[in-house]
């Protein structure tokens, strides 16, 4: 059994559901300690809700630091029943080890882990610096685990210069595809007001579903950007809808509408909010908005870090990776507010979240092999970049 398949399992083993850590920041801490990392375990917020947050960080030689980030905390099992064995007992089957967490994303831990003991048997004083920011709250609300932390360090003047991320990125093998930014997420709740009444006299009422009908179908056809080379067109969707009293005979008083922009680097939230806010007042309609901006876009455009990540996958996979923004958000756009370049990179993900999460053991070992020529050809680019300002 490798080094980095005995770590994900142990992780795994581990029941760590949000906010719970379960033991994982002591079990990375264990290995990270004789590394010569300087760990600093953070506890932050209220106590029925408790979080637990690592900062661990060896300097090198040039001053620039590559964090890696993730979680350790997992998501409900969900009925235990339904699962063929015990989510928190790593099992093998048919070349795979089940468990909760095994993609989202203990083995991708692991793999960071074991990477970076490898790194330094072959680096002993290298150029870069390595850090790890992990939390045990990013399932969750993620109010007091990676955007507190850098919110921390960014006072500390700490910021890490790249970052990689352990989702589960890939589709259908290690390295397929990496994630090179994320859409921003920008939510409202839209109460429309009208007048309660009754359904045979409508000239007595102001029904909100009438009124806000056009405004509605001009914001589900409107354009609000084009996207870019990287992004897709930024999009607004209705989630849910609610109106009425449950009777037949009724105008409703209010119309309340949830919905949400997944937005890309083309717009901003001032633009979105006065663009939505522009079409309710053209149409007339009395209305409250409370919104919830759920994260930023970030975008890494190719650069140093992108470089050595996709010359990584190649040399270890012979993939040539595909550069993506899709899918939902992550804590990169927590960390990518200070650190000018940021990337995910992890596992298959079809099964996170789901009853018999799984990876494929074959997928475990390259991912390692992966961050560990990641972290090889940022120390090369490190000291190439010393030896020219000597």
């Amino acid at each position: 059994m490798s080094a980095t398949l005995r770590l994900a399992e142990q992780l795994i083993a581990l029941p760590s559901v949000t906010p719970e850590d379960g033991g994982c920041t002591a079990l990375i801490n264990a290995h990270l300690t004789p590394l010569g990392f300087d760990c600093e375990v953070i506890d932050l917020g209220p106590d029925h809700f408790r979080v637990r947050n690592l900062w661990a960080k060896r300097t090198g030689t040039s001053g620039q630091t590559l964090a890696f980030a993730g979680h350790v905390d997992v998501v409900p099992t969900g009925p235990l029943q339904q699962w063929t064995s015990d989510p928190f007992t790593p099992t093998h089957r048919d070349g795979k080890l089940f468990g909760r967490g095994a993609s989202d994303m203990k083995t991708s831990l692991a793999a960071m882990v074991v990477a970076v003991e490898e790194f330094y048997q072959e680096c002993l004083n290298p150029a870069l610096g390595i850090a790890f920011l992990l939390t045990s709250d990013e399932e969750g609300p993620a109010l007091d685990g990676t955007v507190r932390i850098c919110e921390m360090l960014h006072q500390r003047k700490e910021t890490p210069d790249y970052c990689i991320v352990g989702e589960p990125t890939s589709v259908k093998q290690t390295g397929d595809m990496i994630k090179n930014g994320r859409r921003g997420s920008l939510s409202g709740k839209l109460t429309v007001k009208g007048i309660q009444g009754h359904i045979a006299y409508p000239q007595l009422a102001d029904n909100p579903v009438h009124r806000a009908a056009p405004a509605l179908a001009e914001l589900a056809s409107m354009v609000w950007d084009t996207g870019n080379e990287f992004f897709p067109p930024t999009s607004w969707q209705i989630s849910n809808v609610q109106a009425g009293t449950g009777a037949t005979n009724v105008i409703p008083g209010e119309m309340v509408i949830d919905f949400n922009f997944r937005f890309c680097t083309e717009s901003t939230e001032t633009s979105l909010k006065q663009g939505l806010t522009d079409v309710l007042l053209k149409h007339g309609l009395k209305f409250d908005i409370e919104w919830t901006l759920g994260g930023l876009p970030f975008l890494t455009t190719p650069g140093t870090l992108v470089k050595a990540v996709q010359e990584a996958i190649v040399d270890v996979t012979g993939l040539h990776t595909e550069l993506s923004t899709t899918g939902g958000t992550s804590d990169g756009r927590f960390i990518a507010q200070t650190c000018p370049q940021v990337i995910e990179l992890g596992p298959p993900n079809a099964t996170i979240h789901k009853i018999d999460e799984h990876v494929a053991v074959a997928d475990i070992e390259p991912l390692k092999n992966i961050y560990k020529a990641v972290l090889l050809n940022l120390n090369t680019a490190c000291s190439r970049q010393q030896s020219q300002t000597a």
